[in-house]
């Protein structure tokens, strides 16, 4: 495995009824790392607690080699991080949310933000609200890309979009993985993973299951004979589930 970009260790947060329990996994450089659970499996509150977004119990998380609560600034300069479609400042023209989100980037690219807004054929006199699905998305991932963003983490950023715009983004990853920049994305959607996931790290119930390749992590579960395909273990686990709440 190459060097770690991002390492999370045993980490815990605590809500009632629900809690993360010491989630850990590692994403190497030039990797696509596909995030997978069913909805309320607890995907967006590990990676609030991975961005400090949301404040941990407990456990240790490393960008870089850099513990985060030591170095969140530096580190935040060097990801990149996107939440769905943009939902704010839904009137105002995206070349204005530009000159405010671009202040806050120390190696902020005008250059590359206008040369990534033409290759996804958006228009910076536009406003959100004039955008499509996947169009924001698309705006999200510019922004997000234009200070040279060594990691991206996106949170079910194919949710919602039609066939045709979900293949664009994933073919989008896999040019960027191509030039060196990482992407952890969280999903329920496995068809995603089969066409651009280079690693899976799949949890259930605020528990890692699994956290390997693709390759290896299909192999374990045939041999197991879960079943032969991310769709079909995905149904098994989630009958286990229902069970469970059956008694």
């Amino acid at each position: 495995m190459t060097e770690p970009i991002l390492e999370v260790r045993n980490l815990c947060k605590r809500y009632p009824g629900f809690q993360l329990q010491d989630v850990s996994f590692t994403i190497p450089r030039g990797c696509i790392m596909g995030f997978i659970g069913r909805n309320g499996a607890g995907k967006t509150t590990t990676l609030k607690s991975i961005l400090n977004l949301v404040h941990a119990d407990s456990g240790e998380v490393r960008y870089f080699g850099l513990e985060l609560h030591a170095h969140e600034q530096e580190i935040k300069q060097r990801i990149g991080y996107a939440g769905g479609a943009v939902d704010y400042y839904k009137k105002k023209r995206i070349r204005d949310i530009v000159s405010v989100t671009g202040a806050f980037y120390e190696n902020w690219d005008t250059v590359a933000f206008r040369k990534t807004m033409e290759a996804f054929d958006l228009d910076q006199s536009k406003t959100p609200a004039q955008l499509s699905e996947g169009m924001k998305v698309k705006l999200n991932l510019a922004l997000a890309l234009s200070h040279g963003a060594e990691l991206l983490i996106l949170d079910e950023p194919t949710s919602g979009l039609d066939p045709v715009s979900r293949d664009e983004l994933l073919d989008i990853f896999t040019v960027l993985r191509d030039r060196g920049v990482s992407i952890l994305f969280s999903t329920h959607i496995t068809s995603d993973l089969n066409k651009c996931a280079d690693r899976i790290t799949y949890i259930r119930q605020g528990k890692i299951l699994a956290s390997d390749s693709m390759e290896a992590y299909l192999a374990a579960c045939r041999e197991a004979e879960i079943g032969a395909t991310l769709e079909e273990i995905m149904l098994h686990h989630e009958k286990e589930d229902f069970r469970e709440k059956l008694g």
